[in-house]
């Protein structure tokens, strides 16, 4: 009987493990589709390569790719420059010293990520614009305005860098506030001064931070169509553009898009390799926070001068002169028209967050219950979507929609049907643009919340005979809706803001609050471009400020 008995048990034990076993391979399957089906933009772009260039690519090797890579080149180095001094510079002083209004600047700093960089843009060209708010200011205060000529590369550099230098601000300022106070205690006991002390010492700690946040940077600008099309500058995203919608070439866009993931994917591994080389500098033996510093106070206000700056150019300035104009032109600009425009943008946000979060989800949780360890590492493969600009995943997309769109066509004319397109030109092709666009933004704050729920919850539900999936329903998705709501935030508001790759794919009889903006910009009223600008700006200042939330304060 006993015998009978154990074999029952070793029968049970072998049936359970092939079962745990079938249902790792399942989900590895699942996890490998989502990821191919994300990465099918990437995919068809470099397939595409191989059809050839167009018949204008070797003009524009000739006459204007070298244009293309200087100016690129140029916004590259001098946001650099200009996003490090900036970022760097607020997140020490912010985490080193007391001065006036130190909490509120805290998180003033990181407004500037609200508003996005085109519509920055045009606020500047409105102010330095001749009968611009700078020449009626300096005419009420009797003063000859000396005009500067801000819509040229210089002034695009400027522009993207004061929208941008949050990033580098973000990671630096988090990097500071956790790093060993004992590090500067020994500095100060050897009589080291605090800038000796900033430059040998904090500031090599802190390179791979500032190296994450400036890589950010330096995508979004790469990226940016608006600011860089509105101040006529040529770069690998307008050349896209011209070709594509100019030219009619699609396989010269191809290439160009090649190109460009080609630069930023050096940038990535660029960043890898910083924080490979200079991992060992972390330390993990103390906790302690830097203790911050009372100085005099003359000092104090020029420290508040020097951190209020950024914020002064990269928010109040922008901010109030899209006011000003608003006064102006609502009474032209706010009609039916733009509340029918204002809920089709939310609506489009909303549906697209939704959608990410749930790629997002499938993602973690089939690769988590994967035993395949390699699949853990090919999910993140998913989310490289966000390092890809928006306008070549458009490309990447518009190609194969419009096959299949084709041979739909074909396919349903033999049964009679007029279809007309189905995919290409639809909400279909944009909402799946978005999560591939957007699905890191949603992956990293529900992964980093699931990652705190004790495997030892859903296990114990497992050993009980549930499934994966009402685990997950019962017990798991209660413990993480945090991290999910943030991450559906989070979409949402990159959605509102986000123009090349809607102007590219949304639908003719669509409008979003970007597109409008940037319309308006265009056909020179940028005055009227600053009430959906403004609406934009005012949406997105909630995940903003939240985001200041999860940052370590002291």
């Amino acid at each position: 009987m006993k015998q009978v008995g154990s074999n029952k048990e070793t029968f049970s034990l072998k049936s359970r493990l092939k079962r745990l076993k079938r249902d790792s391979n399942r989900w590895s399957i699942f996890t490998l589709i989502i990821v191919l089906f994300l990465a099918l933009p990437i995919i068809f772009i470099g397939v595409e390569l191989f059809s050839g260039p167009g018949e204008t690519w070797n003009h524009i090797v000739q006459h204007l790719l070298p244009e293309y890579i200087w100016n690129s080149l140029y916004l590259v180095v001098f946001c650099s420059v200009l996003v490090l001094l900036f970022g760097v510079s607020s997140a020490w002083l912010v985490s080193r010293f007391e001065f006036p209004f130190r909490k509120q600047l805290e998180w003033l700093l990181i407004l500037p990520l609200a508003i996005p960089s085109y519509i920055v843009g045009y606020a500047y060209a409105g102010m330095f614009d001749y009968g611009g708010s700078l020449d009626l200011f300096f005419r009420a205060m009797n003063f000859d305005f000396i005009r500067i000529d801000i819509m040229n590369r210089a002034g695009l550099a400027f522009v993207l860098s004061i929208s941008l230098f949050p990033y580098v601000y973000v990671s630096a300022r988090a990097f500071f506030l956790n790093q060993a106070n004992n590090l500067l205690e020994a500095s100060k006991m050897l009589g080291v001064g605090e800038r000796k002390t900033f430059f040998k010492l904090m500031l090599p700690l802190a390179r791979p931070a500032i190296v994450a946040g400036l890589v950010l940077v330096l995508m979004e600008v790469l990226n940016d169509y608006g600011a860089a099309s509105y101040y006529g500058v040529n770069t690998f995203t307008t050349g896209i553009f011209r070709s594509w919608f100019s030219l009619e070439e699609p396989e010269t866009a191809v290439y160009l898009s090649a190109l460009l993931i080609i630069i930023i994917f050096a940038l990535i591994l660029f960043e890898k390799w910083q924080v490979r080389k200079v991992k060992f500098t972390s330390s993990k033996t103390n906790n302690t926070h830097i203790q911050r510093k009372e100085t005099k106070k003359s000092i104090q206000w020029v420290i508040f001068s020097v951190v209020f700056l950024p914020v002064l150019l990269g928010f109040v300035l922008p901010v109030g002169q899209l006011i000003y104009w608003a006064f102006i032109t609502a009474s032209t600009v706010f009609d039916l028209e733009f509340i029918l425009i204002s809920l089709q943008s939310f609506g489009i946000a909303i549906v697209s967050a939704l959608i990410t979060v749930f790629f997002a989800l499938l993602l973690i949780y089939f690769s988590k219950w994967s035993a395949l360890r390699f699949i853990k590492n090919i999910a993140r493969i998913g989310v490289l979507g966000y390092a890809i600009p928006g306008a070549v995943i458009a490309i990447g997309i518009m190609i194969p929609t419009i096959a299949l769109d084709k041979w739909l066509i074909d396919v349903l004319a033999q049964f009679g049907i007029d279809s007309g397109l189905i995919i290409n030109g639809t909400l279909i092709a944009l909402f799946y643009a978005y999560a591939v666009r957007f699905l890191a933004v949603a992956y990293n704050p529900i992964d980093s919340t699931a990652l705190k729920v004790d495997n030892s919850i859903p296990d114990s539900s497992k050993v009980l005979g549930v499934g994966n999936l009402k685990t997950f329903f019962k017990i798991e998705f209660p413990l993480i809706k945090t991290g999910v709501f943030s991450a559906v935030i989070l979409v949402f508001i990159d959605v509102m803001k986000e123009l090349p790759l809607t102007l590219i794919l949304k639908p003719y009889h669509i409008d979003t609050l970007a597109v409008k903006a940037f319309e308006y910009a265009s056909d020179e009223m940028v005055m009227e471009a600053s009430i959906p600008s403004l609406f934009i700006i005012f949406t997105a200042m909630i995940p903003v400020i939240f985001l200041n939330k999860l940052l370590i304060k002291k």
